[in-house]
């Protein structure tokens, strides 16, 4: 079982780290919008790109549903036209999948984190044989052009319950130095 103040926690670090890793320049405007429940989940975009979060306690799934659109592209790609969309995006996931994963580090030890895996969209009915205790689905839009979904698929193995303060902040990780 999954308390409700850890459904709000991973909401919380999902909501910061896309604000923080997806926007790709400050003055940005971001919108991200959690779907009600009810809402039966059919976004349109033909891709995921999918990234696992894992401790001996759980695995949370974080799902971006986006396509190689003209907006996309143009947005978080940057103006490189040479690299492929997916790899470019995988990178830009993995700062915010690796940001949630330091922020759930606190709570947790042992923590891990997978590579991007980019799957047609034909795989999310499988989401159900996970048994997820908790799901929520997103809407993103950037700048009103660029636009994707995300799901967290969060499954215990246990009861699962921690608190994330508000107030607190992600710490800075800094830059990757190679020597």
């Amino acid at each position: 079982m999954i308390g409700e103040q850890a459904r709000q926690g991973v909401d919380l670090l999902f909501t910061r780290a896309v604000r923080a890793s997806l926007v790709m320049n400050p003055s940005d405007t971001i919108d991200i919008a959690m779907l009600p429940p009810s809402h039966r989940f059919e976004p349109p975009e033909s891709r995921i790109v999918v990234f696992t979060i894992a401790s001996y306690l759980f695995r949370l799934l974080t799902i971006f549903h986006v396509d190689a659109d003209k907006a996309n592209v143009d947005y978080f790609a940057r103006g490189d036209s040479g690299r492929p969309f997916f790899e470019t995006f995988g990178e830009v996931g993995n700062m915010c999948c690796g940001a949630m994963n330091r922020e759930l580090g606190r709570f947790f030890p042992h923590m891990g984190m997978s590579t991007p895996s980019v799957l047609d969209r034909k795989c999310l009915p499988f989401i159900a044989a996970l048994d997820p205790a908790y799901l929520a689905h997103y809407r993103i839009e950037i700048n009103r052009t660029a636009s994707l979904h995300a799901t967290l698929c969060l499954c215990a193995y246990g009861d699962l319950d921690f608190r994330v303060d508000p107030a607190v902040a992600e710490e800075e990780s800094g830059a990757l130095e190679l020597f």
